[in-house]
């Protein structure tokens, strides 16, 4: 792949998820940024087709998150070949919720790849990392805002975001930065599920609630990562970055204003 800048040139980073979706997207805009990377996740075939097009500066660990030793696993191999580690993604999600009625076995599996082993992870990377070494977690609109239908996701996503505020204050001695990226909708397999497959229907669905008008798309997601990532971000640390379409500045009302509201109502036939 050829990059687009060298703003990450000689760096190494591990993103976890990265088999498929929103985590590929970050992985290629990494290597476009010129960092090496480390494509994580359980699925061999998936994952290798991912490293594959990426080209050279990329390679597969097959890694189950939720095993400590398989971490362990994980990094020793990116150790052994790469001799150092400097940046950690953590973006594996599970969206195992069925809001209100979920069971305690959603709750634990849910909240065991969401938030304990992005937390693991991050302790197991961070022990190899020098001074200038980088975590961005992956959080979510979902994290801070109520929904129906939805618990446990959204929990995570929050919880997420507070220990990237805690791990900040923890590694900052070291040298270390810990950065939350937020995106709300953003074209990834659940989305392309619910559309159809279709980026005009998910789009026109997304204008609703994105005043940019759409939904996101995975690259925009995965370049804001590289710039947490690099250098450039350097004076920035447990601040959690959205990458919405406007997602979040919108209250209740959607931005639309009452008397637009009143008006609706009025038009309304009896």
């Amino acid at each position: 792949m050829n990059t687009q800048n060298a703003r990450l040139n000689g760096k190494l980073a591990i993103v976890t998820g990265a088999t498929q979706g929103l985590g590929a997207d970050i992985a290629a805009s990494l290597a476009a940024s010129g960092a090496q990377v480390v494509v994580v996740g359980r699925g061999r075939e998936a994952g290798e087709a991912v490293a594959a097009a990426i080209g050279a500066q990329a390679c597969f660990v097959e890694t189950d998150i939720t095993d400590d030793h398989a971490i362990d696993r994980c990094i020793a191999t990116v150790l052994d070949r790469h001799g150092h580690l400097d940046i950690l993604v953590n973006n594996a999600c599970s969206y195992d919720d069925q809001g209100l009625p979920s069971s305690r076995a959603q709750w634990l599996n849910t909240l065991n790849v969401n938030l304990v082993s992005a937390a693991i992870f991050t302790q197991k990377a961070t022990a190899v990392m020098g001074p200038g070494g980088v975590v961005v977690n992956l959080g979510s609109t979902g994290g801070k805002f109520g929904a129906d239908g939805r618990a446990i996701y959204p929990a995570s996503k929050a919880a997420l975001l507070q220990i990237t505020r805690n791990f900040a204050v923890a590694l900052a001695p070291r040298g270390i930065r810990v950065l939350s990226v937020s995106p709300a909708w953003t074209w990834s397999p659940s989305v392309e599920r619910m559309s159809g497959g279709s980026t005009e229907v998910a789009d026109a669905v997304g204008a609703h609630f994105h005043p940019l008008g759409r939904v996101g798309r995975g690259d925009e997601v995965g370049r804001v990562v590289a710039f947490a990532a690099s250098a450039e971000a350097s004076w920035m640390t447990g601040n959690d970055i959205a990458v919405d379409g406007g997602f979040s500045i919108l209250g209740p009302d959607q931005g639309i204003s009452p008397r637009t509201w009143f008006e609706r109502l009025a038009a309304r036939p009896d």
